[in-house]
């Protein structure tokens, strides 16, 4: 068998689709009796925060896809998320739904009941991997690829933290914390989704984390908060007896009655500690990779407090040559910068997975068009792939499209390839130079208060200034061997449409003229 797949969710779906439409031999093993159990249970409240913009005005399909952030990639239209809901936030009950629908109507072969109990690699580490399930039974293919998400509570070396509820178990029943005091550790969204669902019920809520809460819509980071979630900031800010708690939780007390007294040591006064005492204490610190399934012959490097697996620019472990990585688990990627653990991000993470696989095994290409290597085609290519591209778009600085233009100066052309990870070396790319194209954000944008009228605005007319912008915006490198990047930055636009002669086009087309002007002649 050419490959397996570990995991029915929404990144072993969609790579099973890949899969599946190049006629490779492959097989999907899910510990479930069905797609996608991750959204069985979460996000506990069951309100997603990936949005489903159904009217767009727009009637370009991948231009839809920008705004679309639950639906997986295919040929069918059928298979669209905003089919499924009406909401912009909707239920997570829609996306079971829809993910048992996306495995039936493309045919997936998924093996259900099969939880995957141990990875080893009994000859040697280039030979087949031997994956077994806890039926027992042996599976084995060239290549694996786990797409299991993030499984295991990542729970925080406090003492007494083992007495406290996880966010996965705590009742969701707000009757349950009536006129209660409640702490909750952490200050991502699963922590001020459980705060805002207990506002009207409980006496007091703190929400407890050592650093200061991200918003997204300053940070540009889905994952950090979202408006969707921070009434409580709302409460806090008003007096209403909520509060944030900027400091180390020290340790975990339980009584005898069941309360608790927990020590927090605050950040804002030089860690004074104060015991303060609470009737719950709720665990909302997030998830990690659980690897205890790997023998020790191919057991993957892990990072970020061994959250997540060590990736090369390829999808593969580090160390484990042939294990692939899809999914939320190759965040590692573009941690809390970045969509890769998100299904509007890592869907087009794992298509590049999938042409890379196509480029290493099976002698596939990676997708390409010839276009003419003078500076009005090359402008005009690039300024058509950033006004439409989804893919740019969402995994905005890791993919990336790229120009080879070694051939320039001899045969008049240039290969234009589409969405390949932006620190990718070697094949297809080769090592005579590129132009990479991608959508990036200014490099301190998150430091910038984007609803702060005197902040220095630049003009989307001052194409001379584009490169001080915070916003979205194109930018075209030009990589030369032994020479660091030439970079071009188009200027942002509050539609982000560039297609300005004047502002947007002529400047790039200026850039090529003298960047392949300076192409030397392939021989």
């Amino acid at each position: 068998m050419d490959y397996l797949v570990i995991g029915a969710g929404p990144a072993g779906l969609q790579l099973g689709y890949f899969l599946h439409q190049a006629g490779h031999t492959y097989r999907i093993l899910e510990a479930g009796p069905a797609p996608s159990q991750f959204f069985l249970t979460f996000p506990r409240h069951r309100t997603l925060i990936s949005i489903n913009k159904k009217h767009t005005g727009w009637d370009d399909p991948e231009l839809n896809l920008r705004m679309d952030w639950n639906s997986l990639l295919s040929d069918d239209p059928e298979l669209l998320f905003t089919r499924y809901s009406d909401r912009y936030f909707p239920h997570a009950d829609d996306m079971v739904r829809y993910l048992a629908d996306f495995a039936e109507r493309t045919g997936l072969r998924i093996v259900y009941d099969a939880r995957v109990v141990r990875v080893e690699r009994p000859d040697d580490q280039r030979g087949p991997f031997v994956v077994t399930d806890e039926q027992g039974r042996r599976h084995q293919a060239q290549r694996v690829i786990v797409a299991t998400g993030v499984t295991h509570p990542n729970i925080p070396p406090i003492p007494g933290v083992e007495t406290a509820d996880l966010y996965g178990t705590a009742s969701t029943d707000p009757a349950d914390y009536v006129n209660q005091r409640v702490l909750i550790i952490g200050k991502g969204n699963s922590a001020f989704e459980t705060a805002d669902n207990l506002v009207e019920t409980a006496a007091v809520i703190h929400v407890a984390g050592p650093h200061s809460v991200r918003m997204a819509w300053r940070t540009h980071y889905v994952g950090h908060l979202r408006a969707i979630n921070n009434n409580l900031l709302d409460s806090y800010q008003l007096k209403s007896q909520n509060a944030l708690l900027d400091g180390d939780v020290r340790n975990i007390e339980r009584k005898p009655d069941g309360t608790y007294l927990v020590t927090v040591a605050f950040a804002r006064v030089n860690e004074v500690t104060k015991d303060i005492p609470y009737d719950r204490v709720i665990l909302c610190t997030g998830f990690r990779f659980d690897d205890s399934i790997f023998a020790d012959g191919c057991r993957p490097e892990l990072v970020i407090n061994d959250r997540f697996p060590a990736l090369t620019p390829a999808y593969e472990s580090v160390n484990v040559p042939g294990l692939y990585f899809a999914g939320t688990i190759t965040q590692s990627r573009d941690f809390k910068r970045g969509t890769s653990g998100f299904i509007h991000g890592f869907r087009y993470g794992t298509r590049a997975l999938h042409r890379i696989l196509e480029s290493r095994y099976h002698g596939v290409p990676w997708p390409a068009r010839t276009i003419a290597a003078e500076p009005g085609p090359l402008a005009a290519a690039v300024i058509d792939r950033v006004n439409r591209a989804s893919a740019l778009w969402q995994q905005f600085g890791l993919l990336a499209d790229v120009i080879v233009v070694d051939g320039a100066r001899g045969d008049g052309t240039a290969r234009y390839m589409e969405e390949l990870p932006y620190d990718l070396e070697g094949p297809p790319i080769g090592d005579r130079g590129h132009f990479a194209i991608t959508l990036e954000y200014g490099p301190d944008h998150d430091k910038v208060d984007p609803f702060d009228i005197e902040v220095a605005r630049i003009s989307q007319s001052d194409a001379a200034r584009a490169h001080e912008g915070h916003y979205l915006h194109p930018v075209v490198r030009h990589h030369r061997p032994g020479q660091p990047p030439v970079t071009h930055h188009i200027t942002e636009n509050l539609e982000n449409e560039w297609t300005s002669e004047e502002v947007h086009v002529e400047p790039l087309r200026a850039f090529f003229a003298r960047q392949t002007a300076s192409v030397p002649v392939r021989s």
